[in-house]
């Protein structure tokens, strides 16, 4: 049974297997989410990933994660040359994103609110788009069992709390912290 979380805090402070980094099809590290893992982690994350690079849009690219406590990065890109993304590369990048994780045999992976930063895509599209995209991916990723939804802010947090509450299967989602996470139980 997987545990779906959604956190209010920093994705890199989160002790997981895997966390997701919004990326652009260059995987450089200057802005956004990928800036604080960047400044968090250290520069051989961005070193890692930019051999890596080009990367085409949806698809998802794994680095070390250098002094995170996660284990890996995974880079998803769903940032285009102009810094735009649409809900079909959002939906491509978290499926990858949860291939990847399959193929590091993750057991917890962390995502963001991706394309809503520098991206501009609207938060309660983009809370959609990537939670249906994870159910959808999780029949398929039987060894995930924890996800986290890391959220900074109230708007974001917000949007995510709807998406998950419209797509629950069963239940409410139930509060174990203080206030600043909601877990349930798929």
């Amino acid at each position: 049974m997987t545990r779906i979380e959604l956190w209010n805090g920093d994705i890199c402070e989160l002790e997981v297997d895997a966390i997701v980094n919004a990326a652009n099809l260059s995987l450089w590290m200057s802005t956004g989410v990928g800036g604080e893992i960047k400044r968090a982690g250290g520069d051989a994350i961005e070193f890692a990933a930019v051999r890596q690079a080009p990367v085409p849009l949806g698809e998802a690219v794994v680095t070390p994660a250098g002094r995170l406590a996660a284990r890996a990065v995974i880079h998803a890109v769903s940032l285009d040359r102009d810094r735009r993304t649409s809900a079909e590369v959002i939906d491509r990048a978290v499926r990858s994103a949860m291939a990847r994780a399959r193929e590091i045999r993750a057991r917890s992976i962390a995502f963001p609110a991706m394309g809503t930063g520098v991206g501009g895509f609207p938060l309660d599209e983009a809370a959609r788009v990537t939670v249906q995209a994870v159910r959808n991916e999780l029949p398929a990723s039987p060894m995930i069992e924890h996800i986290i939804f890391a959220m900074r802010g109230a708007a974001a947090y917000q949007a995510f709390e709807a998406a998950l509450a419209a797509t629950a299967p069963a239940g409410p989602l139930s509060s174990p912290g203080a206030g600043t996470s909601r877990a349930m139980l798929l």
